[in-house]
């Protein structure tokens, strides 16, 4: 069964690489969505996969790239439909 979960990361999280690990995370999981920078210095992401594919992708948004400082991880559940082929940064 395929879920869609959108995140909204909070930290110092820009400036860090933390899309494109974040994209690396989601395309080793075969994850489909994408990843994009907000305004408020904040990171929003959109992926779709199994639950367990999910959850591991969302440890991994916990633990982020080696710069990063992480300090919380919110999660909405989205219809499956809103996810893109692939993996992409916005």
């Amino acid at each position: 069964m395929t879920l869609c979960r959108r995140y909204l990361i909070r930290g110092r999280v820009q400036g860090v690489g933390y899309r494109a690990f974040a994209q690396r995370e989601a395309l080793r999981l075969g994850l489909r969505g994408w990843v994009r920078n907000l305004d408020d210095g904040s990171v929003e992401a959109l992926a779709a996969g199994s639950a367990s594919r999910l959850d591991e992708f969302e440890g991994a948004l916990h633990r982020g790239p080696r710069w990063a400082e992480v300090r919380g991880v919110d999660r909405h559940e989205e219809s499956a439909a809103s996810a893109p082929p692939g993996f992409t940064i916005n």
